[in-house]
C-alpha cells in the first residue's frame, strides 16, 4: 500500500493530494495506512512519523496519553468525534460529517480547537478503507459565540477593544462582503408614497 497517496499513479491519488486540507486513509482500527502530501507537510518530515498510528497521536489529542494503549483506550475515547466517525462511515459506507472540539497538547499547553471531521467509505483492491478529512473551523465557531454590539449604532467590538462597522468586521475575520439591500418593512416605512 503506498503510503504517499499521490504514487498511486492515478487520478484518484493526485485529486486527494490536490485538496487543501489533511487527508488520511484510515484501517477499521483507525490506523493511519496513507495520506495526502497538506497531511504530510503539516503534521510530519518523516512518513513513519504518520503510517500506523492514530489521529489522536498525530494531532497530540489530550486523551492519547491517558491510557497506557495510547489514542483510542482512554474513557474520553468513546465519544471521540474522528474514531466514531470512521466506524460509522466503516460500519453504513456512508459519508459522516460533524463538528468536534478537541483538545490537543503542545508542550505544557492545551489549545482547543475546532474541526469539522469528513469520513467517507473507500474500497482499495480487496481492503476497505476510510478517508478521513480534517477542516480546522475554529475561526468560524469563535464567531459564532455571542458578539458584542452597540444596541444604538450596531457596531461590534474586537478583541483589541475597537468598535467595527458590521460589514468591515465581516470582511476583515471571514472575508465575507455584504450586498445591500431593503426589506420591505423598512421600504414601507422609508418610502410609504411608493409603498
Amino acid at each position: 500500500m503506498p503510503q504517499n497517496l499521490s504514487e498511486m499513479g492515478d487520478l484518484v491519488g493526485i485529486i486527494l493530494d490536490s485538496i487543501p486540507y489533511p487527508l488520511f486513509l484510515v484501517d477499521k482500527e483507525v490506523q493511519i495506512i496513507g495520506f495526502n502530501r497538506p497531511a504530510f507537510q503539516m503534521f510530519a518530515q518523516e512518513p513513519e512519523r504518520l503510517l500506523r498510528r492514530r489521529p489522536g497521536e498525530v494531532l497530540h489529542c489530550l486523551h492519547s496519553t491517558e491510557a497506557p494503549q495510547g489514542c483510542g483506550w482512554a474513557e474520553p475515547c468513546q465519544d471521540c468525534p474522528i474514531r466514531n466517525s470512521v466506524g460509522e462511515s466503516a460500519r453504513g459506507r456512508r459519508v459522516v460529517r460533524q463538528r468536534a472540539r478537541m483538545e490537543l497538547v503542545a508542550g505544557d499547553q492545551v489549545t482547543e480547537i475546532y474541526v469539522l471531521v469528513t469520513t467517507g467509505p473507500l474500497v482499495y483492491g480487496d481492503q476497505s478503507l476510510v478517508i478521513l478529512m480534517l477542516e480546522d473551523i475554529s475561526e468560524l465557531m469563535e464567531l459564532k459565540k455571542i458578539l458584542p454590539m452597540c444596541a444604538s449604532c450596531k457596531r461590534i467590538r474586537d478583541d483589541r477593544e475597537y468598535w467595527t462597522g458590521v460589514e468591515k468586521y465581516f470582511k476583515e475575520n471571514l472575508d465575507l462582503d455584504f450586498s445591500h439591500s431593503i426589506c420591505p418593512e423598512c421600504a414601507a416605512k422609508l418610502y410609504p408614497e411608493i409603498f
